[in-house]
């Protein structure tokens, strides 16, 4: 009798690239997911997968630049974030994304948080599109989206790498994979950089109106120069949701854990480092094809 396999993925932002690199090297190893959970990027490459549009995000997201990204951020203010994210929508519309989650190929479940009650939402039905972006709303980051009554905020904030869910919808043999793993080693100091460069700032103002980019950038503390004054905006924000995840997730796995644990090495990556795919996808193939064996065992 063939196990039932679930496969959760992590957040992590532009780490979680490295998702698209675990499900070839599962193409290439022969294995197939019964159930995928995704949480935040998780969510977005999960639903590519389940909607036979991964080669689509992968050919976009091979040929993103610093500007095509700066392209795709709507800078709103009002919107209970810096982008408002409608851009980003109508790109995964674009891409081949099921409109529904009934139409896809295998089952999903986008992860996110409800803002009011503070606990993890499992989305299951209705708009897959809207779903995905619930699950990547990263405060500070991403406006909250108000999806059946409720604003829902990233699914990092509550459940970074969702084995949970995948445990709740039969997975006998759960693969989960985090992109964060290696931020916190102790040899790697305090994990805000000495310049405020790299956390995407220039990414993120290159998209506002002409007008505001001055009070913009005096308010996030961008300049692109070494400075060891006191960090930006974007670092430590960058800093704190890493911080953040690492410890949700070590108190979730402690009680539930996977049956096979993909762990990535990016810490030199930002979340916000969204044109280093190659080096992304590739580190998370190398992972899962250094599972091979684990996997051949369980099944």
């Amino acid at each position: 009798m063939t196990s039932k396999i679930g496969l959760a993925l992590g957040s992590g932002g532009a780490r979680g690239w490295a998702h698209i690199g675990v499900l070839r090297a599962l193409a290439e190893i022969g294995i197939r997911p019964d159930v995928v959970c995704g949480t935040s990027m998780g969510a977005v490459v999960g639903a590519a997968y389940v909607s036979g549009a991964l080669n689509a995000l992968e050919d976009y997201a091979n040929a993103l630049t610093q500007m095509r990204v700066g392209r795709m951020l709507d800078v709103n203010l009002a919107s209970g974030g810096l982008i408002e994210g409608k851009h980003i929508v109508r790109l995964l519309r674009d891409l081949g994304f099921k409109p529904t989650f009934s139409e896809v190929e295998v089952p999903f479940v986008a992860v996110a948080t409800d803002m009011a009650q503070g606990r993890e939402i499992w989305l299951r039905s209705g708009n897959l599109v809207e779903a995905v972006r619930a699950s990547i709303g990263i405060p500070g980051i991403f406006s909250p989206v108000w999806v059946d009554g409720r604003w829902l905020l990233d699914g990092g904030m509550s459940n970074p790498v969702p084995v949970s869910a995948c445990r709740a919808f039969g997975a006998e043999v759960i693969i989960a994979v985090n992109p964060n793993s290696r931020l916190y080693l102790p040899q790697r100091g305090n994990g805000v950089s000495e310049t405020n460069s790299g956390y995407g700032i220039e990414t993120v103002l290159s998209s506002a109106p002409v007008a505001l980019q001055p009070i913009l950038r005096k308010y996030l503390g961008g300049t692109g120069k070494p400075t060891r004054t006191n960090p930006g905006y974007m670092a430590v924000l960058s800093t704190a949701i890493d911080l953040m995840t690492d410890q949700i997730l070590r108190s979730r796995l402690a009680g539930d854990p996977p049956n096979v644990m993909v762990d990535l090495d990016l810490h030199d990556m930002t979340f916000l480092d969204f044109t280093k795919t190659e080096k992304a996808i590739s580190c998370g193939r190398d992972a899962m094809m250094a599972k091979a064996s684990v996997l051949e065992r369980l099944l």
